[in-house]
C-alpha cells in the first residue's frame, strides 16, 4: 500500500526524458497498475497531432490533452489553467501525472507547480528522467537537453536495457557517474518499475531547481537554445491520409528519413489490415509497427507526427516520402 501522509495536497509526478524514451509506455503502467487511486493524466506534445494522448489506456474521461506547444514555454498557461481545472472537479483526484513532451525543460515545468497559487492544493512529488539506453548518445546535438532533462529529475529510469548489451549498459553507468555526483538510477525493459519506486516518493526539493548542468561538449555542440522556447532546437511535421496506405512502403520511407528526424510516430490506415489501426513508432534507427486495435467509431485515417531539427523535414516531403508508393 502506497501512504502519501497527512497532507491534503495532491500529489504531481512528472514524466520527462528525451523523444521516445518511453514516457506514455512508463504512463501506463501507472495507469494500470494497483493502487487504487483516482489518477487525473495531463498528456503534452510538441505537435498539434497528440499522438501521446491516443495511447493512454482506460481512462478517456480523465485525460486532459496539451497539444502545440510545450508546457516548459510556449503553452505554459495552458498547463496552468489545466491544473486549475482538475482542481475545481467536483471528484478531486487523488493523484496527477503529467506526461512532458520529449523536448521540454524540466526545470520550468516544475516551477509551476511549486508556484504559490497553488500552495496547499497540489505538491511536486517526483520528476522522473526516463533514458532510452539505446538512442542516449545518438542526436549529440541534443545532448544539452539530454543532460538537463537527468539533471533535474529525483529519479533516472534508465529504459530498454533489453535492447543492447551490459557493456552498453555500463557505458551509460559510467557517464552518468562522470557528471553527476549523486543520482538515483533504475534499469528497466519496457518501462516496467514497481509503482512504490514511481509513486510517493516524497516532495520533490525546489533546491533541484538550481542544478548546474555538467558539461557535454565532447559529445557535439551546444543547441544554442534558451530553453524560453524549442522553435530554434526543434520542428515538427504533421501528415494526415485518408486512403490507406502500403506498410512495405512505410517501412522503405521511414528508413530513407534524414539523420536529424529523431522521431516518428503515430497511426496509419494500412491496406494489409484496415480494420485495425497501425501503430508506428520510430526512434533514431529503431522503428516499430504493430496493430492496436480496431479503429471502432474512429475516422480510418492515416496521423504522423516527425520531431526533427528545424527544417529536418517538411510536410510536403514527409507526404511524398510516405505516399509515392501508397
Amino acid at each position: 500500500m502506497i501512504e502519501f501522509g497527512s497532507t491534503s495536497a495532491i500529489p504531481v509526478t512528472i514524466l520527462t526524458g528525451f523523444l521516445g524514451a518511453g514516457k506514455t509506455t512508463l504512463l501506463n503502467r501507472i495507469l494500470t497498475g494497483n493502487h487504487g487511486l483516482r489518477v487525473a493524466v495531463l498528456v503534452n506534445d510538441f505537435g498539434s497531432i497528440n499522438v501521446d494522448a491516443d495511447l493512454v489506456v482506460g481512462l478517456e474521461d480523465d485525460v486532459m490533452s496539451l497539444a502545440n506547444g510545450c508546457v516548459c514555454c510556449s503553452i505554459r498557461d495552458d498547463l496552468i489553467e489545466t491544473v486549475e481545472a482538475v482542481l475545481a472537479r467536483p471528484e478531486k483526484p487523488e493523484y496527477i501525472v503529467l506526461e512532458a513532451s520529449g523536448v521540454s525543460d524540466p526545470s520550468s515545468i516544475a516551477m509551476t507547480f511549486t508556484d504559490q497559487k497553488f500552495r496547499d492544493m497540489i505538491r511536486l512529488d517526483s520528476l522522473m528522467c526516463l533514458v532510452d539506453a539505446e538512442q542516449l548518445f545518438a542526436a549529440p546535438e541534443q545532448m544539452e537537453l539530454k543532460l538537463r532533462q537527468i539533471a533535474f529529475s529525483d529519479m533516472v529510469i534508465l529504459n530498454k536495457v533489453d535492447l543492447v548489451d551490459r557493456a552498453a549498459v555500463q557505458k551509460v553507468h559510467d557517464w552518468l557517474g562522470s557528471r553527476f555526483r549523486r543520482y538515483r538510477l533504475v534499469e528497466a525493459v519496457n518501462a516496467d518499475v514497481p509503482l512504490d519506486i514511481l509513486l510517493s516518493v516524497g516532495r520533490f526539493a525546489a533546491e533541484q531547481l538550481e542544478t548546474t548542468i555538467p558539461d557535454h561538449h565532447e559529445h557535439g555542440p551546444d543547441c544554442g537554445c534558451d530553453h524560453s522556447d524549442h522553435s530554434d532546437s526543434f520542428s515538427t511535421t504533421m501528415m494526415k491520409a485518408e486512403r490507406p496506405i502500403s506498410l512495405s512502403s512505410l517501412r522503405n520511407a521511414i528508413r530513407k528519413l534524414p539523420g536529424d528526424v529523431y522521431r516518428l510516430k503515430g497511426f496509419v490506415f494500412s491496406e494489409e489490415d484496415p480494420d485495425h489501426r497501425i501503430l508506428v513508432q520510430v526512434v533514431g534507427k529503431r522503428m516499430d509497427i504493430a496493430r492496436d486495435g480496431a479503429w471502432g467509431h474512429r475516422k480510418r485515417e492515416t496521423r504522423l507526427v516527425a520531431i526533427g531539427a528545424p527544417g529536418a523535414l517538411s510536410e510536403y516531403e514527409l507526404s511524398d516520402a510516405l505516399l509515392a508508393t501508397a
